[in-house]
């Protein structure tokens, strides 16, 4: 298997719109143990970040038992409010929130910490807890690396609406818009592949997949194959075509 480049997609699927997050996680966790060929002893290595919409009980404990650490958010605002009436002493996180820490509400199988974050919003408290088995040296600490787990949000289906059209190409069909997912994966990778091998080390080593496929990939050229000798032309008024030709060379010949 070739390695996973950082930034590359592992698996998509394409539900209904009534499906909730909470039993998409269990597909997802086995289909990311298949792609990376997870171990043991790798499971034991490897954090699932979760938002509210995963974090039921009997997801945290099927994770739990497969391994995994973990560092979720409860689905639960009525438990989080009794949690919260639990807590002892509050500790500042920022001017308008503070945590927390009680005793696990459920038997998760191993060993977890549990805490309440409480924040001031609408002139009212507003409660809601988290599920860690880390060990970091505060309770600031979890919540900072927890609220840094939105990256794929950011970053991947951001970049897949611009530089891909994902968003502006709509299928009729269920199973057309799976395939439509697929092939916006594969290309994804590609690009992501593109980026790591071909444009690191070159001027365009910060372009994200818009700024390649608009300004590298539309480039007119040709591209001439021989049975040992890739042989590469572009458009030489092009600003970016020697840069570029080093690039395609350089990824071309492995």
């Amino acid at each position: 298997m070739s390695a996973i480049q950082e930034g590359e997609t592992i698996w998509s699927a394409v539900y209904p719109g009534n499906y909730h997050t909470v039993h998409c996680l269990q597909p997802a966790v086995e289909a990311t143990e298949t792609a990376l060929e997870f171990s043991p002893q790798q499971r034991q290595r490897t954090v699932w970040r979760l938002d509210g919409g995963a974090g039921s009980d009997e997801q945290l404990i099927w994770l739990l038992a497969r391994g995994y650490q973990i560092l979720a958010k409860g689905m639960s605002n009525r438990r989080a409010e009794a949690l919260a009436r639990q807590v002892q002493r509050w500790d500042p996180y920022t001017d308008h929130a503070w945590l927390g820490e009680v005793a696990p509400p459920t038997d998760y199988g191993r060993p977890v910490r549990v805490f309440v974050k409480r924040r001031w919003q609408d002139e009212q408290f507003l409660h809601s807890y988290y599920v860690s088995t880390l060990a970091l040296p505060s309770k600031g600490s979890f919540l900072r690396l927890y609220d840094d787990r939105g990256g794929a949000e950011v970053e991947q289906f951001r970049h897949d609406k611009s530089g891909l059209s994902l968003e502006a190409r709509r299928k009729r069909s269920f199973t057309g818009q799976q395939g439509h997912i697929l092939l916006t994966d594969l290309a994804h990778n590609l690009l992501t592949d593109f980026a790591h091998r071909g444009l690191a080390g070159s001027p365009f080593a910060g372009y994200g997949p818009k700024r390649i496929v608009r300004d590298l990939l539309n480039m007119p050229g040709l591209v001439t194959l021989t049975e040992n000798q890739v042989q590469i032309d572009l458009l030489s008024q092009n600003q970016f075509a020697e840069a570029l030709a080093m690039c395609l060379v350089k990824y071309c010949s492995g």
